[in-house]
């Protein structure tokens, strides 16, 4: 007797197939929630993990520091892995190991299990981040549909920045530490379960090959670079290993760009970077990241020890900018079909760098609400920009889907590691400078502090300029491949 079809493998009506459709974005959603909460919800847990495991100064820098080089290192590796073994099956891999080393980290009484775990989960994150929006642009391939999905996973990425803090804090102070990984646990068995039922395996006619020589390349590379933008303002530029992880990352990039020139099937054609739109848009994407990461790292050091916030309120206090960029990102499908895209984006990148700017004028005495017309209007310019999102994503063909998810999110990781960098440097430079002139400590920092922002708002201003001028001639991709659904007959879509 045959089986009994299974929901995915029966006819749908469209009502069923919508409902199926945003059943699909709510399991990738809270995939990503989880890889972009854990990014941040480990700052304020880090007293309490340091005191109870007694861990060295250097030692909780890798607590720290190992989940975001196993994330940010194999980000292409991960999306080439679900361009080819599928994205549903990439996304379910990476969960499992994501929450497994999650529990694995709660579990932990000593610094080498932790911090084993953490680079467990940077490596499931790596996998899990780029094909989840992979599988967004094949299951929302209508143009508008799928620019309002980007916008709701965009929003869920944003509240993640807003509740790593209040969580971790939460958690650590009323709880234990191990609960900022335990609480990973039953979101990723519930997200399983939800992703296995409704994420439809999408596969191209065109076989592809993992290419190993472009991925261990890629790889090496972006640990490279990311291990040096780490360990840089700790141990000096100067520092042997700094040295060499920068050294490593030129030589495995320029081989990666010589390998994958001549490869027949590359894991990124570089041509598309003769697309203004997509360089242009990457390169905002780039400044864009530069600025908020760089402002938000700071700023919380500027709240604590500036204007003497305890470590919850500080948390508090990014809520309404993270809040309203949810806001913003859900809306911005809505606003740019009407004024176009480059007008949007170029437009809230300056809305968003001029908040920066404002916040840099704040001093010493400065007041909650004093905070608060700055934060939001970083957080209103920040959420309208995801339109550079599907700019980004849809500049490639969907057979490499995965890959262009994982540029994107490369791009933003490392550019947003550079941003503290950059904004540290000239903070720590305009800091030395006021006290070799005898200004207390207090004031060196907050010199430096205000200089670092303008800097970053200047920028962000900047990559505004850019995303006006790459956005304006953006136009739907050209010879998209046949997409075929596991189980479905062939029906030819093409990528926004």
């Amino acid at each position: 007797m045959p089986n009994a079809p299974s929901l995915l493998d029966r006819p749908e009506s469209p009502p069923a197939a919508t409902r199926l459709r945003r059943w699909t974005l709510l399991a990738v959603a809270l995939g990503t929630f989880m890889t972009y909460l854990d990014n941040n919800v480990i700052n304020v847990a880090i007293p309490s993990i340091q005191r109870d495991l007694h861990l060295s100064a250097s030692g909780i820098e890798w607590v720290v520091s190992a989940y975001i080089l196993a994330f940010a290192g194999l980000l292409l590796a991960g999306g080439r892995l679900g361009d080819v073994a599928g994205h549903k099956r990439s996304f379910l891999l990476g969960l499992t190991l994501f929450t497994g080393a999650s529990l694995l980290a709660g579990l932990s009484g000593d610094m080498h299990l932790l911090v084993a775990s953490r680079a467990l989960q940077g490596i499931g994150a790596a996998m899990l981040t780029p094909t989840s929006l992979a599988i967004i642009t094949t299951t929302f391939p209508e143009t508008r549909e799928q620019a309002r999905a980007i916008g709701v996973w965009a929003a869920v990425g944003a509240l993640a920045l807003a509740v790593g803090p209040l969580l971790g804090g939460i958690l650590s102070q009323h709880l234990s530490w191990h609960w900022i990984f335990f609480i990973n646990v039953p979101i990723g068995v519930a997200t399983l379960a939800l992703g296995a039922r409704t994420i439809e395996e999408r596969r191209t006619v065109v076989r592809r090959r993992l290419d190993l020589p472009g991925v261990a390349l890629s790889t090496g590379a972006l640990i490279g670079l990311t291990y040096s933008l780490i360990q840089g303002p700790q141990s000096g530029w100067t520092n042997p290993l700094v040295l060499t992880g920068l050294g490593v990352a030129a030589v495995l990039g320029t081989a990666f760009v010589i390998v994958e020139r001549r490869a027949t099937d590359p894991m990124l054609e570089l041509g598309v970077f003769g697309d203004r739109s997509f360089t242009g848009g990457i390169m905002a994407l780039g400044l864009w990241a530069f600025g908020l990461f760089g402002i938000y790292f700071f700023t919380s050091l500027y709240l604590q020890n500036v204007l003497g916030f305890s470590a919850s309120k500080a948390g508090v206090a990014f809520v309404p900018m993270a809040a309203l960029m949810a806001a913003g990102a859900a809306v911005s499908d809505r606003v740019a079909p009407r004024v176009g895209a480059h007008r949007l984006v170029g437009a809230a990148m300056a809305l968003m760098g001029l908040g920066i700017l404002s916040v840099s004028l704040l001093g010493r005495n400065a007041t909650f609400g004093d905070l608060m017309p700055g934060f939001a209007v970083i957080g209103i310019g920040g959420g309208l920009t995801i339109p550079l999102t599907s700019t980004v994503v849809s500049a490639m063909p969907a057979e490499r889907a995965g890959v262009a998810s994982a540029v994107f999110n490369a791009s933003r990781e490392v550019s947003g590691l550079l941003g503290i960098t950059v904004i540290g440097v000239i903070l720590s430079a305009r800091q030395h400078a006021e006290a070799r002139l005898g200004a207390s400590s207090l004031h060196a920092f907050l010199s430096g502090y205000r200089l670092g922002l303008v800097v970053a708002g200047a920028l962000v201003i900047a990559g505004g300029a850019m995303a006006w001028g790459a956005l304006r001639r953006v136009a739907p991709v050209a010879g998209a491949p046949e997409i075929v659904v596991a189980g479905e007959p062939s029906t030819p879509v093409g990528m926004a």
